[in-house]
């Protein structure tokens, strides 16, 4: 299989079940216009968050790493009117721009960006005390997702769903020896799933236009 092949099928499986809207396609382009990454998720990858969270009966949601919003839109279009979703930004560039798309999308109102390094706000947030959150999509710097997954440990309830975003790092997630932060992040966090006594998981290795890649998925445990 080729690229070329795995774009080919996203794109039929995102023309036929995740077709874009003008909130969508402006999000994306403006994150572009504004010279944010491409790193997005894919259409189809968004509409995967949105069903998740329906299927989980989100009411509120954290997000670890907003960059243009797009996702964020998926996500806050999944609660319900009285819903809230949190969402954690770095760089304040990208943050003005992920405001503006969830203004243009009718979402400013259930979803909040909040500026500055996600460690540090996790623990302004957990001071707090907030109602705990149903869903947790981590997608930040990978350096750090054993911590932002204890975080989201803290911060949710026994049936709440964590999502951890590119864990399969190309393939290098399987080397041991690696000295790659990220993937060093990445594997401490897939350990912590599979060694906490309050976590059950698996993930998932998936190729596309973003190329080869994965996520995983754990469930809090009572």
């Amino acid at each position: 299989m080729t690229q070329q092949q795995w774009d080919s099928v996203d794109d039929y499986f995102t023309g036929l079940l995740a077709p874009a809207d003008e909130a969508l396609t402006a999000a994306l382009r403006d994150s572009d216009a504004a010279g944010l990454p491409q790193i997005a998720v894919a259409p189809n990858q968004g509409k995967l968050l949105h069903l998740l969270a329906q299927i989980q009966g989100a009411r509120r949601i954290l997000e670890v790493g907003t960059l243009g919003g797009y996702s964020t839109i998926w996500l806050a279009r999944a609660l319900p009117a009285d819903g809230r979703l949190i969402t954690l930004e770095y760089k304040p560039e990208h943050a003005d721009v992920a405001r503006g798309n969830l203004a243009r999308a009718g979402l400013d109102k259930i979803a909040e960006v909040r500026v500055g390094p996600a460690l540090d706000s996790l623990t302004a947030l957990g001071a707090e005390h907030p109602e705990p959150f149903d869903l947790v999509f981590i997608d930040a710097d990978k350096a750090n997702n054993a911590r932002y997954l204890e975080w989201a440990l803290e911060l949710t309830r026994p049936g709440s769903l964590i999502i951890l975003d590119n864990v399969v790092r190309g393939g290098a997630v399987t080397e041991a020896a690696s000295t790659d932060p990220h993937v060093l992040g990445t594997r401490s966090a897939l350990e912590l799933i599979a060694e906490h006594p309050k976590l059950t998981g698996t993930a998932v290795q998936t190729v596309g236009t973003k190329g080869y890649d994965g996520f995983a998925l754990a469930r809090v445990l009572g």
